[in-house]
């Protein structure tokens, strides 16, 4: 059943979160010294104001060897599912993912550490499926990369199957699958109700695990005009399998009473600024190992990769930005995630500015503010 706390299954408002913040530097490559510092208290700071300004969901990335370059980018990352069970405890509404690469993780530690931070947060835990694509993170892990995406997604298949049945068997079961061998074994507790599951997928394989999977599939709006096919393809496949999946996607936002400000800073942090270096490293894996990006748009992006992961832009004044997020629900994206070079400290502007125009707009509801207990 649907979680009624839950506001990722609000079909009523176009979702909003933030991205990688427990991630140093955040989504972009940059040098510049106020990049997003990814402490626990920088976090827990920015998870109050995101909760109080009615922003649905703040999603990590799981990371464990830094892209290099001048800043390391990513050297510094807060392991997920204790940072989501921390966030989760703090706040009052907000949703918190973690994010679990299938590989490293046994499927029953996962179901238990997840329906354990359900009870904690009464329903608000997420979970961001990732079948594994950085082949020096599975070397530094001491884990072989599987050679293709057929065998890394039937992995990751079984893995997720365990995890259901732990989730939904109320008498203790053995499994007997090709890479899971369990005995005698019994999921309690169990979720109180249904858990959003992300999958960030790009090849066939990929995309055929997250519409029979996932309730949200993660991919890069590179071009609005390619999304919209992308997004009827991908709501039709899910169709055929009688699935409702949402389409969301992630922007890097840059909001500034003028658009002279907002693209002089985007030049300063993102191309005057950029650790290329890491940027360069960044795209070669992408090439190398991942389809989260189509291939024959990568090299287009160096650009976008520096400013914000490759994220889609949103650069100018309130109004502008206002405009970028409403493009993106015309498209047919069921959300974004938001990242900024400093979460806290431009956070509070686009909540102020941006907010009630989408709210007028008719695809976010009105924040309601409220004093969260600390």
């Amino acid at each position: 059943m649907t979680n009624e706390r839950n506001s990722m299954f609000d079909d009523q408002q176009f979702l909003l979160g933030t991205f990688a913040t427990n991630c140093s530097g955040g989504m972009s490559v940059t040098k510049v010294p106020e990049r997003w510092v990814n402490s626990w208290e920088n976090n827990l700071k920015l998870a109050h104001l995101l909760d109080e300004a009615g922003i649905d969901f703040m999603l990590p990335i799981a990371r464990w060897i830094g892209y290099g370059g001048d800043t390391n980018f990513h050297g510094n990352v807060l392991e997920t599912i204790t940072w989501a069970a921390a966030l989760l405890a703090r706040t009052r509404d907000i949703n918190v993912f973690a994010t679990i690469h299938t590989a490293a993780n046994l499927p029953a530690v996962v179901a238990k550490q997840i329906a354990t931070i359900d009870q904690i947060s009464r329903g608000r835990i997420g979970l961001n499926i990732v079948a594994g694509w950085n082949q020096p993170e599975y070397e530094a892990l001491g884990l072989d990369l599987p050679a293709g995406h057929a065998e890394r997604y039937g992995y990751a298949q079984e893995w997720f199957d365990v995890v259901k049945a732990l989730w939904s068997r109320e008498e203790a079961f053995d499994w007997d699958g090709q890479h899971f061998k369990l005995t005698n074994i019994l999921g309690d507790p169990r979720p109180a109700g249904h858990v959003p599951i992300l999958n960030a997928a790009g090849s066939g394989e990929g995309r055929n695990f997250a519409v029979r999977n996932a309730d949200f599939l993660f991919t890069p709006a590179i071009d609005l005009a390619r999304s919209v096919d992308e997004i009827a393809a991908l709501k039709a496949q899910a169709a055929e399998v009688n699935r409702p999946v949402g389409v969301l996607t992630f922007s890097h936002v840059v909001c500034r009473p003028t658009e002279k400000e907002a693209r002089d800073y985007l030049r300063h942090f993102g191309q005057d600024n950029a650790d290329w270096d890491a940027v360069d490293n960044l795209v070669r894996l992408q090439f190398a190992h991942a389809q989260s990006f189509p291939h024959d748009l990568l090299a287009l992006i160096r650009d976008r990769m520096a400013a914000g992961h490759g994220g889609f832009p949103l650069v100018g004044t309130p109004e502008q930005v206002a405009d970028g997020i409403l493009s993106l629900h015309k498209v047919g994206f069921r959300g974004t995630t938001l990242s900024f070079v400093d979460y806290l400290t431009e956070f509070p502007y686009f909540r102020d500015t941006v907010l009630p125009i989408l709210a007028a707009e008719g695809i976010r509801h009105p924040v309601k503010a409220f004093d969260i207990a600390v």
